[in-house]
């Protein structure tokens, strides 16, 4: 679920958007990114063993007290995941369309439709959502790191500089905050804390091991694709920038297997996301910080309403968003919330302080840089 969560969308979705900022540093953008967020899942994942409950930066508010403050932080994370939803979607229409070199309304067509078929599946239960994921985050990871090593073979610096866009060390850190959205994802096992065997030690280890193995891939591919179209056609094809490095390194063979790539990853994702936000917002239900109603539960125990309506949201944005403006907002929205959680792990003393330091400087400096940018400042 971390994996999917993160990578669903990440490098599919992001990919050209970080290299039109960053230029050939595009791989440092993602590299600090890990960074962060890696410090930010020792917090997550210490503050959640500490509680033994389910809920993230939702539970971390309420157990300091701070019932008003963990409302508004439900109701924004539950923004913040729609808003990522809606990108994986946008991205699986966009990457479905491309493929079939369907009319103009195939795209926001199959987004809304990838959102259907997932609710669809997250509504049959939770072993049905894992076992998609399985299958999911396997087959994406031998297609992208297969991508990556062909490019990596054949290795040329030249590949990487940019014409549209002008390399520095700032646009780096600016690609940090434009991109973080791709490490959204790991801390959505702390909404599934109580269907998890042996809860303690799974989210100890797998937040860790989710967040270092999505670091991994994500600075080859960026490493590793431009050597295959180089850094401008992945910029000029953004929404698709990794099907037509496929088709540089294998031909038709490698397009349509970078595609499907593609929709089965953006697919878990989905799945993922809609699948811990609603609990999420269930458990916010219960405790009568959200409406009733997001704690209604179907006779597969899975919060229903919550589903569809996280679930309908999502396939409007995915409709009338675009993929800069999602992807930017998405990011903002989880480098203040890491921030928080940061801030959290230190008030309550949990974990390790110098970590949780550069989880909350980092989270906080990300969030300034890309709202700068977003001003036009940087």
């Amino acid at each position: 679920m971390a994996v999917g969560g993160m990578i669903g969308g990440g490098i599919f979705s992001t990919l050209g958007v970080v290299i039109s900022v960053a230029g050939e540093w595009a791989w440092l953008s993602f590299l600090i990114g890990g960074v962060i967020a890696f410090a930010t899942g020792q917090s997550y994942a210490a503050l959640t063993v500490e509680l033994d409950e389910p809920g993230g930066s939702y539970a971390f508010l309420r157990s300091l007290g701070l019932r008003r403050s963990a409302q508004v932080a439900a109701w924004v994370l539950i923004f913040g995941y729609t808003l990522t939803v809606a990108v994986y979607a946008f991205t699986f229409g966009a990457y479905l369309s491309h493929a079939l070199e369907g009319p103009i309304w195939l795209a926001p067509l199959a987004a809304v439709a990838s959102i259907v078929i997932l609710a669809g599946v997250n509504l049959m239960g939770a072993t049905e959502a894992t076992m998609l994921e399985l299958v999911a985050v396997w087959g994406k990871l031998a297609i992208l790191l297969g991508l990556a090593g062909i490019g990596l073979w054949q290795w040329n610096p030249q590949m990487l500089v940019a014409e549209s866009a002008e390399p520095s060390f700032l646009g780096a850190i600016v690609g940090t905050g434009v991109v973080f959205m791709a490490y959204e994802g790991f801390q959505l096992l702390s909404y599934d804390y109580h269907e998890m065997r042996d809860a303690q030690r799974t989210i100890s280890r797998a937040m860790p091991l989710a967040i270092g193995a999505t670091v991994a891939v994500y600075v080859l591919v960026a490493l590793g694709t431009p050597m295959l179209t180089g850094a401008q056609a992945l910029i000029d094809h953004k929404e698709v920038a990794l099907a037509e490095a496929g088709r540089n390194a294998l031909g038709d063979f490698g397009f349509y297997a970078v595609t499907v790539a593609a929709v089965f990853s953006t697919a878990s994702a989905i799945n993922a996301t809609v699948f811990a936000t609603a609990r999420l917002a269930s458990l916010a239900g219960d405790d009568g910080q959200l409406p009733a109603f997001f704690a209604l539960r179907n006779k597969e125990r899975v919060p229903w309403v919550g589903t569809l309506i996280i679930s309908g949201a999502a396939a409007v944005l995915a409709v009338i968003g675009g993929i800069e403006g999602l992807v930017e907002a998405g990011s903002l929205v989880f480098l203040l919330v890491f921030a928080l959680v940061n801030a959290i792990a230190l008030q309550r003393g949990t974990g390790r302080a110098l970590v949780s330091w550069v989880g909350l400087i980092g989270s906080v400096a990300g969030a300034l840089v890309l709202l700068l940018y977003l001003l036009g400042v940087v």
